[in-house]
């Protein structure tokens, strides 16, 4: 299989299914799983009140070498320019290599809290003297779990403290334990393990446990990317490659420097992995808030990728938590889910990983070449240009002609739209 199907974005979106599925050999099943998503009824098992169903964008991005296998990206997305500018940047990569990315174990972390510990060194004292019983218990919550190459890893005791100023302070005792979660995202696993050791820990020390949940800061579970570039890829008709590779360069370490650009920058990354994370059926608003607060773990908030311009080169590197999963949840009931994991050819967690923080590198790399050339706006009002289009009332030819007229004039607002239709239409 290739993932490079030139001139894709010029077919009508039934001839790229056709498309990709002559590239993936995708079934019957997968097809109608793109054409029909997700019925009503089978929303109604996912949550709770379900009155029907609201469609995003299923799109595919193109091009992609990871690890040196081609792979078509899905991609859910309502924001143009994103699925364009990752297709476009995954492109110019190929003559390097691609990315190279990895990611390690499913391993989640979770937390039992001993509130208002009057005597942190005894509790702590107490623990750690349980703390082989206390992984025992672990162990035989998911035996499944460690057949499958899973289960418990660790477990330990910390102290924290609460000491806001202003504010009467309060000691805290935590035991942690880190869970291999294998192909799952896993917070129902570490909950169910948190919930378990909970009343042994109570009947220890004596002390009342407060929270008993996982964190979404998976620090220990850590996905890495990678890419080199030939600067003179990244040129333009009004600017050789080596200054846009510089200029790609200084824009990061303005987000290095600066907490307002770097939210800004990381926006751009998690552009392209919460796609990915949606498109595949999962948490991505456990995966921002984990991707963020690792951005902050020097103690001011940094950008997730690194740019550098190293003996001729353009070097690029990202490591952010991702945690991904391939079985649970809704991935399992989910068909159009499915079909987008077949679609991808993964058959583990951490390869979705991989593949998500390499599309979340090639976004930022398209984003800082946008900014660094004709600015953010030319690009992104170019691909806009077609809902501006339809927002003004366009329909069938009309859309693409409009398109046309408004990218050449470039003036994208819906009144300016409007009144060109009227023109056409009375011409």
């Amino acid at each position: 299989m290739s993932s490079r199907i030139p001139g894709f974005y010029r077919l009508p979106p039934s001839e790229r299914l056709d498309a990709v599925h002559e590239a993936r050999g995708l079934d019957e099943a997968d097809r109608d799983a793109f054409a029909t998503g997700l019925s009503v009824d089978t929303a109604d098992l996912m949550v709770e009140n379900v009155i029907s169903t609201f469609a995003l964008p299923n799109a595919v991005a193109v091009n992609f070498l990871i690890n040196g296998e081609d792979r078509v990206v899905p991609m859910v997305v309502e924001e143009p320019s994103v699925v364009a500018a990752v297709s476009n940047m995954a492109r110019l990569t190929r003559a390097s290599g691609g990315f190279v990315a990895e990611s390690e174990p499913s391993h989640m972390i979770g937390q039992i809290q001993l509130m208002n510990v009057t005597d942190p060194e005894v509790v702590r004292g107490e623990l750690r003297a349980a703390l082989p019983m206390l992984h025992d218990i672990a162990a035989t919550v998911h035996p499944r779990l460690a057949l499958r190459g899973g289960g418990i890893r660790s477990i330990d005791v910390r102290s924290v403290r609460y000491d806001e100023p202003g504010r009467p302070p309060e000691d805290m005792i935590l035991v942690e334990f880190i869970l291999d979660c294998v192909d799952a995202m896993g917070a129902n696993m570490v909950n169910t393990v948190a919930e378990r050791l909970a009343p042994h820990i109570e009947e220890i020390t004596g002390h009342v446990v407060g929270l008993r949940i996982l964190s979404n800061l998976a620090s220990e579970r850590l996905s890495r990317a990678r890419v080199e570039l030939d600067p003179s890829v990244l040129g333009t008709d009004e600017m050789d490659g080596r200054m846009v590779a510089e200029r790609i360069a200084a824009a990061w370490r303005f987000a290095w420097a600066d907490p307002h650009r770097a939210a800004t920058h990381n926006k751009g990354v998690m552009n392209g992995i919460d796609a990915v994370a949606i498109a595949t059926g999962n948490d991505w608003r456990a995966i921002e808030a984990g991707a963020h607060a690792w951005c902050c773990r020097d103690g001011q908030y940094r950008p997730m990728t690194r740019w550098e311009v190293i003996d001729d080169r353009l070097v690029g590197s990202i490591e952010v938590p991702l945690q991904f999963g391939i079985v649970g949840g809704p991935i399992r009931v989910h068909p159009t889910v499915q079909a987008n994991l077949r679609l991808l050819g993964v058959d583990s967690a951490r390869q979705l990983a991989s593949i998500a923080v390499s599309v979340g590198l090639a976004q930022n790399l398209g984003a800082l070449r946008a900014l660094a050339t004709e600015g953010i706006q030319a690009g992104h009002m170019r691909m806009h240009a077609r809902t501006v289009a339809a927002t003004a009332g366009a329909v069938g030819p009309e859309v693409g002609l409009l398109t046309a007229r408004l990218v050449e004039g470039r003036e994208f607002s819906v009144e300016c739209a409007q009144s060109i239709l009227q023109a056409m239409r009375d011409a």
